[in-house]
């Protein structure tokens, strides 16, 4: 008999699934995607095996079963990593600078370099952050790779949202690398002043914040060598392009005509358009859609700016007016402060009045005919109206969240999370589709005449099959595994993948067609078996975190919130 559990060891943060705050508005349930009928909710009993095949097209579907082997084969070497250098200071200090990755302390941050003058450093690294995580999130969203498994990997995270996307790229190691590499080209630019000492300095603070990101996920269970080694180069040739090609598009920017920046506006929109519809109920579309905002506000603002009279030309145009002699400290810090006050205002007057005016517009373009839904937004004529605590934004917090926020930052073992199982849609038909290629090998290795064969687990040997059951004796440090675990091979590494599809419980193949023995010593037949399975794999399904629900307007919500804030 199979069980499932999905288990989290432990959690001190106190906050609630989004799901509970915001689904009681709406007609549709939480993870479904619109006009999706009853029998074709996710659960074992619906192959699982096919359904990134019958959610994807061919072109998508086919490199995905390319690349699954490999997130698959560095799983167990991950595992061995995590399980040799664990320590809770280590947990806490890679749970800590992963936020250093996130979207929250670049858009709190970078606005603070045009306010003090920098405005092409301003400007270049919100191109390559806002490309980066666009460009990472469409690439996850058309393969939809999963995370590496857990088990045997323990999931370290700060963010409960983190674990619902997809694993490659790693978007943390796109940001990093891209920050460090145009940092350092700008540190070696014949145009830098920056003393050498000083330079040697940020050097060193910019390759150990690379390095602790990348780490950090691998450390954490996060991602994978393939996520992070594709992440850092997608992220190193964003940089890369943007040192090269910075200053002449900026110059464009500063010239434009009205029209040539309008193009440039419905560009941006048109990437959104054609964003790849994930197989899965995966958040990256609203950390894209939001980042495609930025780029609306900094490039549409950047041009306005440069047209008034309160611009200086020199260094570059649009250059807020800064002098430190002139302004001291105290000013400074002030301009600082209010800034980021207007941001959050911005925020928290224009969203709330979005979401409660664009609904009606929404429902009479969708009489007409002219809407355009993706698979899991809520359309307008299926709500009444939008939750006034929408838990939506996972880019710049609400006011009400910044004591949290910095509470996060100050007590990290407080509010970081050790999991152990699937997290997401994702992770569950990995976990499926990994146990279902065991399952094959072990019956096309064992054949139907090994269905009584004896398990010699007292020496650790088993026959070729599916997980055995008997206590088993961890051969690698002799101490003995509890409950029901798989039987270890010789090696640490073969140990760890026989844990991969596997829970804090173990599954009995099905040997035959004929039956196969439960603990208690009955037969069950294999018609049983499957009714059971599925059972049990649709409790594994209710036990994941369910995303919240989510509505069409957020997307040009997202869009007008954030392009206001950069402007």
């Amino acid at each position: 008999m199979r069980r499932w559990s999905v288990m989290r060891l432990y959690s001190q943060s106190d906050e609630q699934p989004d799901a509970q705050a915001d689904g009681e508005n709406t007609q549709c349930p939480v993870s479904l995607p619109q006009g999706t009928k009853d029998s074709e909710k996710p659960d074992a009993g619906l192959k699982s095996i096919d359904h990134y095949k019958q959610r994807l097209p061919s072109w998508r579907y086919s490199p995905r079963q390319c690349l699954i082997p490999i997130v698959r084969l560095e799983t167990p070497y991950l595992a061995w990593m995590q399980d040799k250098v664990r320590s809770p200071a280590l947990d806490s200090y890679f749970a800590l600078t992963a936020n250093l990755g996130t979207h929250t302390f670049f858009l709190v941050v970078l606005p603070i370099l045009f306010w003090c003058g920098y405005t092409s450093l301003g400007r270049g690294m919100i191109h390559i952050l806002a490309s980066g995580v666009f460009f990472s999130g469409f690439l996850k969203d058309l393969l939809c790779l999963p995370r590496p498994l857990s088990p045997p990997l323990q999931r370290i995270t700060m963010s409960r949202s983190a674990a619902l996307e997809y694993g490659f790229p790693s978007t943390h190691a796109t940001n990093a690398v891209s920050v460090v590499v145009y940092v350092l080209f700008a540190l070696h630019s014949p145009s830098s002043l920056v003393h050498p000492t000083v330079k040697l300095i940020l050097e060193i603070l910019s390759y150990s914040y690379a390095i602790s990101i990348i780490l950090g996920r691998l450390y954490c269970g996060m991602h994978g060598f393939f996520d992070v080694i594709v992440g850092s180069l997608l992220g190193a040739l964003l940089s890369l392009i943007q040192c090269l090609y910075g200053n002449n598009y900026d110059e464009f920017i500063y010239t434009a005509s009205f029209k040539k920046l309008s193009i440039v506006i419905l560009i941006i929109f048109v990437l959104v358009r054609i964003h790849p519809e994930p197989a899965d109920d995966c958040p990256c579309f609203d950390d894209s859609v939001a980042f495609a905002g930025v780029m609306c506000g900094i490039e549409s603002g950047i041009w306005h700016f440069a047209q008034t009279k309160f611009s200086w030309e020199y260094p570059v145009p649009a250059t807020v007016p800064f002098q430190l002699e002139v302004l001291r400290w105290p000013k400074t810090i002030g301009r600082i402060i209010v800034g980021v006050l207007m941001i959050f205002l911005w925020r928290a007057a224009m969203k709330p009045a979005l979401l409660r005016g664009l609904p009606p517009i929404f429902r009479i373009v969708e009489r007409l005919g002219l809407s355009l839904p993706r698979r899991f937004f809520v359309q307008a004529s299926k709500y009444k109206k939008v939750p006034s605590h929408l838990m939506d934004d996972r880019v710049i917090p609400s006011v009400s969240e910044i004591p949290s926020f910095l509470s996060s930052i100050r007590h990290p073992q407080r509010h970081r999370a050790i999991s152990i199982g699937p997290q997401s849609e994702a992770d569950a038909y990995e976990t499926l589709a990994f146990r279902e290629r065991r399952r094959r090998e072990s019956t096309s290795s064992a054949g139907v005449s090994n269905l009584g064969q004896k398990r010699r687990s007292n020496s650790g040997e088993f026959t070729p099959g599916y997980f055995g059951r008997a206590k088993l004796t961890n051969q690698v440090n002799g101490s003995p595994f509890t409950g029901l675990l798989p039987t270890p091979k010789s090696s640490t590494l073969d140990l760890y993948e026989q844990m991969m599809g596997a829970g804090p419980a173990v599954y009995t193949p099905l040997d035959s067609e004929d039956g196969v023995t439960t603990q208690s010593g009955m037969v069950r037949t294999a018609s049983q078996d499957r009714r059971q399975n599925e059972k049990e794999d649709r409790e594994m399904f209710s036990q994941l975190e369910k995303p919240r629900v989510r509505y069409d307007v957020e997307v040009i919500t997202k869009l007008i919130v954030y392009a206001g804030q950069l402007h």
